[in-house]
Formats: C-alpha cells, sequence, structure tokens
C-alpha cells in the first residue's frame, strides 16, 4: 500500500514527518526531525516523535498542531522516514550503476559475465 508521506512544521517549531491521513486531516506514526551538526555539515536524524519517552512510530498529530504545511516533502526524506519505521534499506541510485569493477567481469558490452 502507498502510504501519503507529508512533511509538517508544528506550532512548536518542529519539523516532522509521517502518513498523512486525508480523511482525519491528521499525520500518522509521526517523526520527529532532528539536524545534527557535524564536522562533515549537518546529518539529518528521523526519530519517533516524542523519543525517548516514546520508543516507537505509534503516535498521531491532529492538524491543530500543524503551523505549515510543505507542499512536497523531498524524496531522500521519504525515502529515510521509510527506512526508519520499517527497517528495510531503500536501495537508491540504481539506474546510475556501474558493474565494471571487481567482483564482476566486463567484457565491454555492458552486460556482466
Amino acid at each position: 500500500m502507498a502510504y501519503d508521506i507529508r512533511l509538517m512544521k508544528l506550532v512548536t517549531g518542529e519539523l516532522v514527518i509521517g502518513k498523512y491521513d486525508k480523511d482525519k486531516d491528521a499525520l500518522a506514526d509521526v517523526a520527529a526531525i532532528q539536524s545534527i551538526p557535524t564536522q562533515q555539515g549537518v546529518q539529518m536524524m528521523i526519530l519517533p516523535y516524542g523519543y525517548p519517552f516514546e520508543p516507537n512510530f505509534s503516535g498521531t498529530l491532529e492538524s491543530g498542531a500543524f503551523l505549515y504545511r510543505y507542499a512536497d516533502t523531498p524524496k531522500e526524506l521519504q525515502d529515510k522516514y521509510i527506512e526508519a519505521t520499517t527497517n528495510i534499506r531503500i536501495a537508491g541510485g540504481m539506474g546510475k550503476m556501474q558493474y565494471n569493477g571487481a567482483p564482476f567481469a566486463n567484457n565491454g558490452n555492458g552486460l556482466i559475465t
């Protein structure tokens, strides 16, 4: 089943992402987005909303908590959200993969032999 994963800003200023329920105008399985500065730049973490008191992605936020609804949720954030909530790794860049190095042999015609 495909979910409508949306990014929202709450009245508290927090950024959250979750599965949008159009009928209830609410987010389910809500996750908080936290940015952590590192030497290489900024790293994004997706944690259950209410962590550490809420260790699972099971919370729901109603529309009264939304300050801003982002028109588009970046695909990278949607992928990270799915990875965090399901523990399934999403492969990215499959169209850009090149099979020309070890352990695969490449005979020059683009086929793996």
